[in-house]
């Protein structure tokens, strides 16, 4: 076989047009699919939270002794920030301590047996406490806040190096999760609040709820620092769980005077079992309902009002623009009923309580509602009531009106004036130094609970009054959840002059354990007129 000739086995190299080599230059880019920058720099924030969410969920987390109780400590993501605790089962408090893109969660795992013991039997230690769960936190969020970073920074930079496959590129992604984490601390130390551990909202069993709050006289004289205040939620918190299953009784506090704000019932059956509840945890001393308390006022409907007499505290009534004249009529004969209308005050419980009527009837078609002109002279007349009485030196400690519109014509003459009808629980500071409760609905919007798509909650108050200068103290907004539901929360409120810096502070006395701890509130804000006086 013939040879192939040898310019057939050997390829010579391409030569231009010229003669020579091709020249010399960058290589030609491969056909294809630019991603476009603001693309690319979407797709590195994404890998940057992805990667450092993982790395929080995985592995940024400590569990660390704070007093008697072993707790972990973690960092989650979240829009709102603030601090959660977890305290199973009886449920969660929840403290806005600080806004950033960061939440600290901490879970009460269990309660230590050695140093819970010591802390009851020895009771003279918790004159430490304070400063050794002090030094237990700070020990853990620096444990905590290390940890976060090695978690942060190696999620994003292994879930970087996942997805680009090019080390700078994953290092890039680790960096910017560092730069996050550094800017979120920031953020969250810039907002620090350490007086939010004073009104923390409880979620849980009620009938725990009043021995984890603690009690109002406590709050008013004793929290001078944050330090005071989480010293005397972890010694509740420790003495809950050393009573296992028994959980411990409320002790009422003699120095307060405690008054159950209800309204807007409408006919709802399981409104007296809360209200019996209510009265018996919290040592209720009298029942205020700021009407509404009848859905069409029909002489049919009076035989729903006869549990009222064995409710266990007196019960002071107004009419609301549901309640008739025949309701009215009714209760006047019931026991342990006072009814208030046209500007009358009495003294129930050593309180000097006034109030009237709203003067519509608003189920009766017949006749045109009046209107807001008609709330408002209601509420003049009770105020003149008022006046005259405080002329007599006998002057009212508390006002009723259904509406609130009627409500905020007493401003200046009466310390504390309670109102419902919006089914909107709402506080308002009225000038003249008045402060105005609106009540939500304690019935759930009664017969109109089951119209909604949601069921509406169950709202009531207690009141904690000074028993000497019946000055407001402290408030509890108890809110249950409606038909079907079986939550419950209780948050403490405070008057500004009862908050740390206020204006005022009451004179000094001696607590004793009660219904909450640590929970007190920003100074309440003024708000919009309420609603129209056309009923919900």
């Amino acid at each position: 076989m013939a040879r192939e000739p040898l310019r057939r086995r050997f390829r010579m190299p391409f030569r231009g047009r010229s003669g020579g080599l091709p020249p010399k230059g960058p290589a030609v880019r491969p056909l294809g699919h630019t991603p476009h920058p603001y693309a690319r720099a979407l797709g590195m924030v994404s890998v940057v939270l992805i990667g450092a969410w993982l790395g929080l969920l995985v592995v940024g987390s400590v569990r660390t002794p704070v007093g008697p109780m072993d707790t972990k400590m973690a960092l989650r993501p979240s829009a709102s920030g603030g601090t959660k605790i977890n305290v199973s089962p009886l449920g969660a408090l929840e403290l806005d301590s600080h806004h950033a893109p960061l939440r600290l969660d901490v879970d009460v795992d269990q309660l230590n047996p050695e140093r819970s013991q010591a802390l009851v039997k020895h009771p003279e230690r918790l004159a430490g406490l304070q400063e050794e769960i002090a030094d237990d936190v700070a020990a853990g969020t620096i444990d905590l806040g290390v940890r976060s970073v090695v978690a942060v920074v190696s999620g994003a930079t292994l879930l970087g190096l996942a997805v680009y496959r090019r080390p700078r590129r994953a290092l890039t992604a680790g960096g910017l999760a560092l730069a996050l984490l550094v800017t979120s601390g920031a953020a969250a130390y810039a907002t620090w609040n350490p007086k939010s551990v004073l009104e923390p909202k409880f979620s849980g069993l009620l009938s725990s709820a009043p021995s984890v709050v603690g009690n109002a006289r406590s709050i008013v004289n004793d929290f001078d620092i944050y330090q005071q205040e989480l010293a005397r939620l972890v010694t509740n918190v420790t003495q809950l769980y050393d009573a296992t299953a028994n959980l411990p009784t409320y002790q009422p506090d003699p120095t307060t005077m405690r008054v159950l704000h209800v309204s807007d019932i409408h006919l709802n059956p399981a409104a007296w079992h809360i209200t019996e509840s209510l009265v018996k945890q919290y040592d209720i001393d009298v029942i205020i309902d700021s009407g509404d308390t009848m859905d069409h006022g029909t002489t049919a409907e009076n035989g729903f009002l006869d549990p009222i007499s064995d409710l266990g505290a007196p019960y002071v009534w107004v009419r609301g623009n549901h309640d008739s004249a025949a309701t009215q009529e009714y209760l006047e004969d019931l026991d342990n009923v006072h009814v208030l209308d046209d500007g009358k005050s009495i003294s129930v419980s050593g309180l000097r309580i006034a109030g009237i009527g709203d003067p519509q009837f608003t189920p009766d078609r017949s006749v045109q509602p009046a209107g807001d002109d008609a709330e408002r002279a209601s509420g003049r007349r009770l105020a003149a009531a008022m006046n005259r009485q405080r002329a007599k030196g006998d002057p009212a400690d508390i006002a009723v009106a259904h509406n609130p519109m009627a409500a905020r014509e007493t401003a200046g003459a009466v310390p504390l004036v309670l109102a419902g009808h919006t089914h909107n629980r709402k506080t308002h500071e009225l000038d003249g130094g008045t402060r105005l409760m609106v009540q939500g609905s304690t019935g759930g919007d009664g017969l109109r609970a089951v119209e909604g798509d949601e069921p509406a909650d169950v709202q009531a108050s207690v009141l904690y009054l000074d028993r000497e200068t019946r000055k407001l103290q402290a408030w509890d907004e108890i809110t249950l959840g409606g038909l079907g539901l079986s939550t419950a929360e209780v948050s403490r409120r405070l008057p500004e002059e009862n908050t740390p810096g206020g204006a005022e502070s009451p004179s000094p006395s001696s607590p004793s354990a009660g219904p909450g701890s640590g929970t007190a509130s920003p100074p309440a804000r003024r708000t919009p007129s309420p609603s129209p006086t056309e009923a919900p």
